[in-house]
């Protein structure tokens, strides 16, 4: 039965392969000679394509759950005594599986594409299809010739022929990847990833057909915000699971992979500011194309670092043959990218230049250049390895020292404009008006400083931060303040006026959100500067202080079950002598990889949170060692991820006055049809 199943998913596959390149040829040539049915046969074609990826995840799923190890993947990340869970996870646990999980998310997002534009952007749609065509081809054409997930175990004996082997057991997924938000933090990861590639496609499709246009625009900006929530929660997610399995103490160490998946969410989000600029003045339209483009690039080049094997990484793939592939596929799209760009600058003129420098659009500029600067510095540190490496033969790597030094500052002033953007006019502001808006979020932050430097905070950058996001919570509130106060005249109340502004306007007040979800991370991220930490050597009855704490190891408990063996220490927690809590750290050693992993105790809190770490036992004189932290203000992050996605979700939402005008555009629409 597994051989059958087998079979299929390999047979899925590889049509999937064949009908994805006949799409990406029929859409171009029909897009060119305007064949209608011709492109019609090429969208039935990505809707095949989505069928057969689907059939091929449910049948590798299925190998990886009644483990045929027969198969060289489900052998090499499942094994029996692994909860049903890890068996789904172990999907994208590996090279192979995770390339066939890429390639149906993009198949779905490609069905979905193609079912929102039967009626609409039809002169966009046979290169929008191509384009996508040619980023689904690329990959599944990986997973039948390259990294195929169905390769079997091959024995030789004497020489002779390679024969089918299937072990007892297979080595199971990673321990460090058997963890609950691992199950959804790579599926969300993903879907930002992978989402990227739709806007893209509309924005080769309007280079191409020259339909450069508001409707493209606004088109292309529902597609980008999609995929940045995703990518954005992503982002949280693998940072939480860094904080809580990793057992190092922190949440973002500026690794490659972390840096590769921080990137394209940075343009996406310069992007999704100076779109505004385009639609409302006709200005920045270069820009926008470049970041578009550039957003999808780092995609890909992000996703060549995780899976070359030329980075070190924890989060990284092992060393594999796919790196050249990913080098040629991304110069290409690069060379394309770049040639329908200049080949075009005449179509991306700005309709209008900038007034004022004290504007709000000098203020979406300045936003643009910092998100930029930043993603700029993080490229760097992340290339420095490999181009030192090819300048002198030695690989040399920066560390979070470096990136820290260049983008605090920078943060700290994109922090600032978050605060300024929303209280300057358009064209042009008032000194009068400056004064208006300004004056009591300024004076409420000094006030703010001037009690943190009272209380003894001595940090400066922490305290900066702190003040600066006072600074910006003002400003936020205001917005919301006086935009009540004018419905609150037309006999509403206070919060459901509240409501009413927030929702005839979902894409500006849900932004205001979104940046009180950013102060929030801010908050949480200020709080770094008085991180506590302490180690130690402890047997049961010994205590470790740590800032107010004391902890006191009780006893260690054993445990064993098929999948591991732990170690469980039963931890006291006092506070300034009374007894607050019990943490329950946890060292795991899984038997079938031989390897060692930490379980984290934590007491979180609004104010700090108390990370214990079993680090493991001294081989001199088998003593356990504990880690411990005290990190203040970490919450805030999780807090600041939470408003964020409510935010992002509540700018997705039509708004009234939205509505509106697309009701009014629709009917044009059906008039002009009408006529034709």
């Amino acid at each position: 039965m597994e051989v059958i199943v087998s079979n299929i998913g390999q047979f899925c596959l590889l049509f999937a392969f064949c009908l994805s390149c006949y799409a990406m040829v029929a859409s171009f040539l029909g897009g060119k000679v305007g064949h209608r049915r011709l492109v019609d046969t090429a969208e039935r074609s990505m809707v095949a394509v989505c069928v057969l990826v689907t059939l091929t995840v449910c049948t590798l799923w299925y190998e990886l759950n009644v483990g045929n190890f027969s198969l060289q993947y489900v052998a090499s990340h499942s094994n029996r005594a692994m909860p049903w869970y890890y068996k789904i996870g172990a999907l994208w646990g590996g090279q192979e599986g995770s390339l066939v999980f890429w390639c149906w998310i993009l198949s779905i997002y490609s069905l979905v594409t193609v079912l929102l534009n039967r009626k609409k952007n039809r002169t966009l749609m046979p290169y929008v299809v191509m384009a996508i065509s040619m980023v689904s081809t690329f990959f599944l054409l990986l997973n039948n010739f390259v990294a195929n997930p169905f390769d079997l175990i091959g024995v030789s004996r004497a020489g002779g022929p390679a024969m089918p082997f299937a072990p007892m057991d297979g080595n199971g997924l990673n321990p460090a990847l058997q963890y609950w938000a691992m199950v959804i933090h790579p599926p969300i990861l993903y879907t930002g990833y992978v989402g990227f590639t739709v806007p893209f496609a509309f924005a080769v499709a309007a280079l191409i057909t020259r339909e450069l246009d508001e409707e493209w625009i606004r088109t292309t900006r529902r597609w980008m915000m999609v995929p940045w929530l995703f990518q954005g929660t992503g982002i949280l997610l693998g940072a939480k699971w860094a904080y809580v399995v990793l057992g190092w103490g922190g949440y973002w160490s500026w690794d490659p992979v972390e840096n590769a998946s921080l990137m394209p969410w940075l343009t996406g989000t310069a992007f999704l500011h100076s779109v505004i600029m385009q639609e409302r003045k006709g200005m920045m339209k270069v820009w926008n194309m470049i970041l578009i483009l550039s957003t999808f690039l780092l995609c890909i080049f992000g996703t060549f670092l995780t899976r070359s094997g030329i980075v070190s990484s924890v989060h990284a793939f092992a060393q594999s043959p796919i790196g050249p592939y990913f080098t040629g596929f991304l110069l290409l799209l690069l060379s394309l990218s770049l040639y329908l760009l200049l080949t075009r600058l005449d179509s991306l003129k700005s309709e209008n230049r900038l007034d004022s420098v004290v504007s709000r659009e000098s203020s979406f500029m300045f936003n643009n250049l910092i998100l930029l600067a930043t993603g700029f510095a993080v490229l760097w540190g992340t290339l420095f390895p490999i181009i030192s490496e090819a300048l002198q033969g030695e690989k040399r790597s920066v560390g979070p020292l470096f990136f820290n030094k260049i983008n605090i500052p920078v943060g700290l002033f994109l922090l600032f404009l978050t605060g300024v953007g929303p209280l300057l006019a358009w064209r042009k502001t008032s000194f009068r008006s400056l004064q208006k808006n300004f004056t009591l979020p300024v004076v409420l932050s000094l006030v703010m400083g001037l009690i943190f430097f009272t209380f003894g905070m001595r940090h400066f950058y922490s305290t900066v931060c702190l003040m600066l996001s006072v600074f910006v919570v003002c400003t936020i509130i205001s917005e919301f303040h006086r935009g009540a106060n004018a419905r609150r005249k037309q006999g509403e109340g206070y919060l459901e006026s509240l409501w009413i502004l927030t929702f005839r306007n979902t894409r500006r007040y849900g932004g205001y959100i979104v940046h009180l979800g950013m102060v929030c991370l801010f908050v949480g991220l200020a709080g770094a500067g008085f991180n506590k930490e302490a180690q130690k050597e402890m047997v049961p009855g010994d205590s470790l202080s740590l800032g107010k704490y004391t902890l006191t190891l009780e006893q260690i408990k054993s445990a064993n079950n098929a999948n591991y063996q732990s170690a469980t220490a039963l931890m006291t927690v006092y506070k300034d002598g009374t007894l607050v809590d019990t943490l329950l750290p946890e060292r795991r050693y899984y038997k079938t990889s031989d390897t060692a992993t930490t379980e984290v105790a934590l007491r979180s809190g609004l104010n700090e949170d108390l990370y214990l770490v079993f680090s493991g036992i001294e081989k001199d004189n088998s003593k356990p060692v504990f880690h411990a932290y005290l990190n203040p203000l970490v919450s805030w992050v999780w807090i600041g991820g939470i408003i964020f996605v409510l935010g992002t979700v509540i700018c997705l939402i039509p708004s009234k006055q939205g509505m509106a005008r697309s009701k009014v555009s629709e009917k044009v629409e059906v008039e002009e049809l009408a006529k034709a």
